[in-house]
């Protein structure tokens, strides 16, 4: 799949098939971007499981977070990453490895990986990258 345009059925399909995201790079701080998605995602009804490994055992917005994926007790439907570029790789690495692998990995704005979106892809992963579902929510969800 071609990574510079998604169309709006595709997104939208993600965004109406996944019930449970993990959010890979999530932190407490409210100023951060992380903090705000996670909170827009449960106020739109999906279950987020916060990963940050610095934070494990911890809540965010009243959540307990993984240090990593596999140490998420549930399958997750999609995978929401605020880390950078040159890590997304690692997460895509993390997400084949576990023994229900998710729908969806979504790289926030800024995070593009063109190799790492192959691998998933070819796995049969879904792949959306530079974009942000609080974004395109209430873009493709009238």
């Amino acid at each position: 799949m071609g990574h510079d345009h998604y169309d709006e059925n595709t997104i939208r399909d993600i965004l109406t098939s996944v019930k449970t995201i993990a959010l890979v790079g999530a932190s407490p701080k409210a100023e951060r971007p992380s903090n705000g998605v996670m909170g827009f995602l449960l106020r739109k009804g999906y279950h987020v499981i916060p990963v940050n490994p610095g934070l494990e055992g911890k809540h965010i917005h009243g959540q307990t977070v993984y240090a990593t994926l596999a140490d998420i007790p549930e399958p997750v439907d999609m995978i929401d990453v605020f880390r950078a570029p040159e890590y997304l790789g690692d997460v895509v690495d993390e997400a084949l490895a576990l023994q229900t692998r998710p729908k969806a990995i979504w790289g926030q704005l800024g995070v593009r990986d063109d190799q790492a979106a192959a691998r998933a892809e070819a796995a049969g992963i879904q792949v959306v990258m530079d974009r942000c579902p609080a974004i395109e929510y209430p873009r493709v969800m009238r």
